[in-house]
């Protein structure tokens, strides 16, 4: 599709192939270069390793058109040292940062009229990851292994704004103690798919995994941090080893003490602290911040004060707060807005 024919306004959250995409390879112990190339397709053994034992990791971030017409993309060094952690803990070669930084910043501008318009509520997602190529058929890390990175352009995750979502406690668990629950590994993602399947044909929006050993303390959902809000307004992030560690959550979180001057914790917090909350909210680069309205629990019910029809106050402040920033409309901390045109 050309990008002349999109119709920004009618973009959904999926994907859409545009023309240029950055690929390295690694061979006999060193990566490449890298470049911009054309082609879309990836021809592989059949026993690569990525295919037999999921030897793949990956990222998520976009690139944005601002207020005053830049090109931006939005703490993009963090995204590079995720991979990092993630490529250590796959024994996954790692991916420099520096190369990781040049391949979003190429992958952009070589799609630059992809990059949807300020004003549309739309973006450009850019995906980084990295998979084992060479045939493996032992129980071992693969010895050849390409990084890519392809960008499409989506749409605003809610269309006709964030409306707060329903949510049950998942009888599943999402990832053990000392596991892989702390990186951006395919694995965790399909391990998650059985259960958001059976959530949606169960009336609910999206799974609440509580922690494996104890199921006791709020851990995340399959692709979002929780954030609640207490109800004298102090911003509570719950903590565990196996939680993604959620970029825009971190970054809610400067926003809440810097621009809004409301008290932080981020600590492990228990389910049954959940009932006293004001507001609840998922938050993650797809929808900054998804407003939760009610969780079930195996039949009981917890509905959140702030509703079902629209985000909580504080909430709302905080993701205005940040899109804000995004789009240039409020001025960003040093180092979180990466300039590309």
């Amino acid at each position: 599709m050309s990008a002349k024919n999109i119709d920004w306004s009618e973009l959904g959250f999926g994907y859409i192939q545009t023309e240029k995409r950055f690929v390295a390879n690694f061979k006999d112990g060193k990566w490449d270069e890298g470049g911009i190339v054309d082609d879309a397709n990836i021809v592989l053994n059949e026993c690569a390793g990525v295919l037999q034992y999921a030897q793949t990791v990956f990222e998520g971030l976009k690139a944005y058109t601002t207020a005053d017409g830049n090109v931006v993309t939005f703490r993009p060094d963090l995204n590079a040292d995720r991979l990092i952690t993630s490529c250590e803990r796959l024994q996954i070669p790692v991916v420099p940062k520096e190369m990781f930084l040049r391949a979003v910043e190429e992958v952009v501008k070589a799609n630059i009229d992809y990059v949807p318009p300020y004003g549309s509520g739309a973006t450009l997602y850019i995906r980084p990851y990295v998979f084992g190529t060479n045939p493996v058929i032992g129980v071992k890390p693969a010895d050849e292994y390409q990084f890519r990175v392809f960008v499409t352009p989506v749409g605003p995750y809610f269309k006709g704004g964030a409306k707060p979502i329903t949510i049950r406690v998942c009888d599943y668990d999402r990832a053990a103690p000392h596991g892989t629950g702390h990186i951006k590994a395919g694995l965790n993602y399909a391990m998650s798919l059985y259960q958001i399947v059976d959530a949606h044909n169960n009336g609910f929006d999206e799974n609440m995994y509580l922690d494996a050993a104890t199921r006791t303390y709020v851990e995340e959902t399959g692709g979002a941090n929780f954030l609640f809000v207490t109800k004298d307004n102090k911003i509570v992030t719950p903590k565990s080893n196996s939680i993604l560690p959620s970029i825009t959550r971190r970054s809610l979180m400067v926003v809440a003490e810097k621009y809004l001057g409301l008290e932080v914790e981020h600590r492990p917090v228990a389910f049954e602290e959940v009932k006293d909350f004001a507001e609840c909210g998922l938050c993650g680069t797809a929808a900054v911040i998804s407003p939760v309205g009610k969780i079930y629990n195996h039949g009981e019910e917890i509905c959140f004060p702030s509703g079902m029809d629209e985000m909580g106050p504080i909430t709302k402040k905080l993701y205005e707060t940040l899109t804000g920033i995004q789009m240039g409309r409020i001025e960003a901390p040093e180092g979180w807005i990466h300039k590309i045109k």
